[in-house]
Protein backbone atom coordinates (compact mmCIF):
# COMPACT_ATOMS: atom_id res chain seq x y z
CA UNK A 1 0.00 0.00 0.00
CA UNK A 2 2.64 2.44 0.92
CA UNK A 3 4.40 1.70 -2.59
CA UNK A 4 1.20 2.34 -4.05
CA UNK A 5 0.75 5.50 -2.21
CA UNK A 6 4.24 6.66 -3.39
CA UNK A 7 3.92 5.91 -7.04
CA UNK A 8 0.30 7.57 -7.68
CA UNK A 9 2.69 10.69 -5.68
CA UNK A 10 5.02 10.39 -8.31
CA UNK A 11 3.21 10.17 -11.15
CA UNK A 12 0.78 13.38 -9.90
CA UNK A 13 4.16 15.03 -9.73
CA UNK A 14 5.38 13.94 -13.58
CA UNK A 15 1.84 14.87 -14.72
CA UNK A 16 1.93 18.81 -12.75
CA UNK A 17 5.23 20.00 -13.69
CA UNK A 18 4.40 18.37 -17.45
CA UNK A 19 0.99 20.45 -17.44
CA UNK A 20 3.31 23.40 -16.39
CA UNK A 21 5.58 23.37 -18.32
CA UNK A 22 3.69 22.94 -21.99
CA UNK A 23 2.00 25.96 -20.20
CA UNK A 24 5.34 28.20 -20.15
CA UNK A 25 6.01 27.32 -23.20
CA UNK A 26 2.92 28.50 -24.88
CA UNK A 27 2.93 31.96 -22.92
CA UNK A 28 6.71 32.57 -24.05
CA UNK A 29 6.87 36.23 -25.50
CA UNK A 30 9.65 38.20 -27.34
CA UNK A 31 9.82 41.72 -26.19
CA UNK A 32 11.66 44.22 -28.71
CA UNK A 33 12.54 47.68 -27.42
CA UNK A 34 14.42 50.03 -29.42
CA UNK A 35 16.61 53.26 -28.03
CA UNK A 36 14.57 55.71 -30.32
CA UNK A 37 11.21 55.63 -32.38
CA UNK A 38 10.96 54.49 -35.32
CA UNK A 39 10.78 56.41 -38.96
CA UNK A 40 7.89 57.45 -40.17
CA UNK A 41 5.50 54.88 -41.88
CA UNK A 42 6.37 53.53 -45.92
CA UNK A 43 3.47 53.70 -47.88
CA UNK A 44 2.47 50.40 -49.42
CA UNK A 45 -0.81 50.07 -51.49
CA UNK A 46 -2.85 47.98 -49.72
CA UNK A 47 -3.55 45.25 -52.16
CA UNK A 48 -7.90 44.34 -52.91
CA UNK A 49 -9.35 42.03 -50.24
CA UNK A 50 -8.84 38.53 -50.53
CA UNK A 51 -11.24 35.86 -48.82
CA UNK A 52 -10.44 34.11 -45.64
CA UNK A 53 -7.22 36.53 -44.87
CA UNK A 54 -6.52 39.76 -43.12
CA UNK A 55 -3.88 42.14 -44.50
CA UNK A 56 -1.01 43.11 -42.12
CA UNK A 57 0.50 46.19 -43.06
CA UNK A 58 4.24 46.74 -43.35
CA UNK A 59 6.12 47.89 -40.51
CA UNK A 60 9.77 48.81 -39.24
CA UNK A 61 11.32 46.07 -37.13
CA UNK A 62 14.39 46.60 -34.87
CA UNK A 63 17.26 44.48 -35.78
CA UNK A 64 20.82 44.43 -34.70
CA UNK A 65 20.93 48.56 -33.84
CA UNK A 66 18.80 49.97 -36.71
CA UNK A 67 14.99 49.53 -38.39
CA UNK A 68 14.55 47.78 -41.10
CA UNK A 69 10.90 47.81 -43.29
CA UNK A 70 8.90 44.80 -43.32
CA UNK A 71 7.08 44.33 -45.96
CA UNK A 72 3.01 43.93 -45.69
CA UNK A 73 1.53 40.38 -45.72
CA UNK A 74 -1.56 38.34 -45.70
CA UNK A 75 -2.73 36.61 -42.30
CA UNK A 76 -5.01 33.77 -42.46
CA UNK A 77 -7.91 34.54 -41.33
CA UNK A 78 -9.40 33.19 -37.52
CA UNK A 79 -12.92 33.37 -37.92
CA UNK A 80 -15.04 35.19 -34.63
CA UNK A 81 -11.50 37.28 -34.00
CA UNK A 82 -10.38 40.66 -36.00
CA UNK A 83 -6.58 41.39 -37.04
CA UNK A 84 -5.07 44.02 -34.59
CA UNK A 85 -1.32 45.04 -35.76
CA UNK A 86 1.30 45.48 -34.70
CA UNK A 87 2.28 48.60 -33.35
CA UNK A 88 5.29 50.99 -31.76
CA UNK A 89 4.37 52.42 -28.30
CA UNK A 90 6.66 54.92 -26.47
CA UNK A 91 8.06 53.11 -23.12
CA UNK A 92 10.01 55.77 -21.02
CA UNK A 93 13.05 57.12 -23.34
CA UNK A 94 12.70 53.75 -25.48
CA UNK A 95 10.43 52.29 -27.94
CA UNK A 96 8.61 48.55 -27.56
CA UNK A 97 7.31 46.53 -29.87
CA UNK A 98 3.65 45.13 -29.74
CA UNK A 99 3.05 41.95 -31.69
CA UNK A 100 -0.03 41.86 -33.90
CA UNK A 101 -2.61 39.49 -32.79
CA UNK A 102 -5.92 37.76 -33.28
CA UNK A 103 -8.72 39.33 -30.69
Amino acid sequence: MNKSIRLLAASAVLVVSGLSAAGSASAAEVIVVAPSAPPVERFEAVPAPRAGYAWDKGHWRWDHGRYVWVAGHWQAERVGYHWVPGHWVAHGPNWRWVQGHWA
